[in-house]
């Protein structure tokens, strides 16, 4: 597998082994040097290579080189698009676009939720987006990078497709200027970036000087704990917020990149004063309501003052993008006591 693969989640049985470890490897959002493989994109138009800013306007045709370092030309703005995960999704509508068919997963925002499912991002049904009649296909540059068979099916569509995703802060943002320009949209994702800015400002001034110590904990269905690195989506997040992360340099555990399995007497050393407690299945009990129930964790800082956050899985794992500003917002308000 990719050291960098993320998110099949909707493929799998809940409860499964199998989509544990395949949420788990989601949430990589780095990896060592010689695996990264997120290219990120030169957005270029035919009529000029500048970068995209707030005031600048989509003329058509446009030429964008796109996160899988494809590029795709769009000969008009697209109306009838298809997203092939929840983060395409979600970037399509931070850009002012609308869906007529999404992948199974895709929960947010509510509109999409009236469009039609194709089938899974992993297994999307090629007969089934075609009827949509699409003039753009979305789909997540991370998931082609452990399953090239999704990028040959839906590059034989013969419709345009553009490749965005998220394994990180950066390319939240990177993914937003992206789709900004594929859908005349630059004015919407500027406003939509500048929330997120804000969002980390106020999450970096409620954490100023108080030197807390945070980890992120998620679980396999064996009830093994896993701290995440630095290198995960979520340990991204806190490294931008220049939170104390205990876990951010532990070694991977295969196959699980990004996270590090630990012992409960490992937390008890790290001791940290919250917990970001992520479930990665909602059919599984939640993990901030299992974590105080551990007898040798109930004395940790995090525990006692009753810090052990219910982290929420889409916004933190399974749906890197926008939403970003909510992971932000979620730290703030823990650390503030709300």
């Amino acid at each position: 597998m990719n050291k960098r693969f993320r998110r099949p989640l909707s493929i799998l049985l809940p409860g499964s082994l199998a989509l544990i470890a395949t949420v788990l490897a989601a949430a990589c959002g780095g990896g060592n040097s010689s695996t990264t493989a997120t290219t990120q994109p030169t957005v270029a138009s035919t009529a000029a290579s500048s970068p995209t800013t707030a005031s600048a306007r989509t003329t058509y045709p446009v030429t964008v080189t796109d996160m899988a370092g494809k590029q795709v030309t769009i000969k008009a703005k697209p109306t009838t698009i298809v997203a092939v995960s929840p983060t395409a999704a979600e970037m399509v509508y931070a850009a002012g676009g609308t869906i007529v068919g999404r992948s199974t997963t895709v929960i947010y925002p509510d509109a999409a939720k009236t469009a039609t499912d194709i089938g899974s991002a992993y297994t999307p049904a090629a007969d089934k987006i075609l009827a949509l009649k699409p003039d753009l296909v979305v789909a997540d540059s991370v998931i082609i990078l452990g399953m090239p068979d999704v990028a040959k099916t839906l590059n034989g569509l013969g419709v345009p497709v553009v490749y965005v995703g998220a394994q990180s802060y950066a390319d939240v943002l990177t993914g937003l200027d992206l789709m900004g320009k594929v859908l005349d949209g630059a004015d919407k994702t500027a406003a939509v970036k500048a929330g997120i800015d804000q969002a980390k400002n106020d999450a970096k001034a409620a954490l100023a000087g108080k030197n807390l110590v945070f980890v992120a904990l998620t679980a396999d269905e064996k009830s093994q704990l896993y701290a995440a690195k630095d290198t995960s989506y979520v340990g991204d997040i806190m490294k931008q917020l220049g939170i104390n992360n205990p876990a951010a340099t532990l070694p991977d555990t295969p196959p699980y990149p990004g996270y590090s399995l630990v012992a409960t007497d490992k937390l008890l050393q790290m001791n940290p004063d919250f917990i970001l407690a992520i479930t990665p299945d909602p059919h599984m009990p939640s993990l901030a309501g299992l974590i105080p129930q551990i007898p040798p964790l109930a004395g940790m800082k995090a525990v006692t003052g009753k810090h052990v956050v219910d982290a929420d899985m889409n916004v933190f794992l399974q749906a890197p993008g926008p939403r970003i500003v909510d992971a932000f917002k979620a730290i703030t308000a823990a650390v503030n006591g709300k």
